[in-house]
């Protein structure tokens, strides 16, 4: 019997972490959402040219990188605020080439303690709304009801992003320093701030992993 939890039912679902992942039924593609800081700073990373190894990732990002290994069977995207508009239209790229009804979960990755206990995060709540928002926007709108509760949060603090990912607890804790900020910049990325990734499709990339490597969607 399937799982009450699996929301097999719905075309768009969403959940949290890895072990979310994991109560869902397979996707086709999965969108992993973690705004602070590995999808949109990967996600700025291609927008440059560059091309990011997910064993590097995985060296700077407990959370949002996680969730991409665990996802590889699917079609692996990276969404955040910077990009949500462009993952909707990615995802609606690959349904009109399957010529099929595509499956999608939206992984918010939260945040990941050292034992791995994944805690609600404001800012992958907020980015996984807004790409569920834009897929709503393109008539991908079959959703999950904990998809349709995120994209409506977004909608209603749509105006206040700055100010809700600059007050979030991994802002505050970024501000304090965190090592991942020197590991991301030992890896020859550019750390996405705070304020930049509470920007909305700031730039029309999205990576997509390939054969263990983030490249442009395309």
């Amino acid at each position: 019997m399937p799982s009450p939890f699996d929301q097999s039912t719905y075309q768009v679902r969403l959940e949290w972490g890895v072990e979310g992942l994991g109560r869902l039924a397979p996707a086709d593609v999965v969108v992993v959402v973690d705004v602070l800081r590995f999808s949109s700073t990967v996600a700025d990373a291609v927008a440059s040219g560059a091309s990011v190894s997910l064993d590097d990732a995985e060296r700077w990002s407990r959370n949002g990188a996680a969730v991409a290994a665990a996802a590889k069977d699917s079609v692996v995207l990276l969404g955040c605020l910077r990009n949500a508009s462009a993952v909707a239209r990615a995802i609606a790229e690959l349904q009109e080439r399957r010529q099929a009804r595509t499956s999608v979960a939206v992984i918010a990755a939260g945040e990941a303690d050292a034992a791995g206990a994944v805690r609600f995060a404001v800012e992958d709540q907020l980015g996984a709304g807004a790409i569920v928002a834009a897929l709503t926007d393109l008539g991908i709108d079959h959703t999950a009801p904990d998809a349709a509760v995120a994209a409506e949060g977004f909608r209603a603090l749509r105006r206040a992003l700055r100010h809700m990912i600059n007050a979030s607890g991994s802002a505050r804790e970024i501000a304090d320093g965190v090592a991942a900020t020197e590991r991301i910049t030992a890896a020859g990325l550019l750390p996405v701030t705070p304020a930049g990734a509470a920007e909305l499709d700031a730039h029309d990339v999205v990576p997509v992993l390939r054969e263990g490597v983030f490249v442009a969607f395309g």
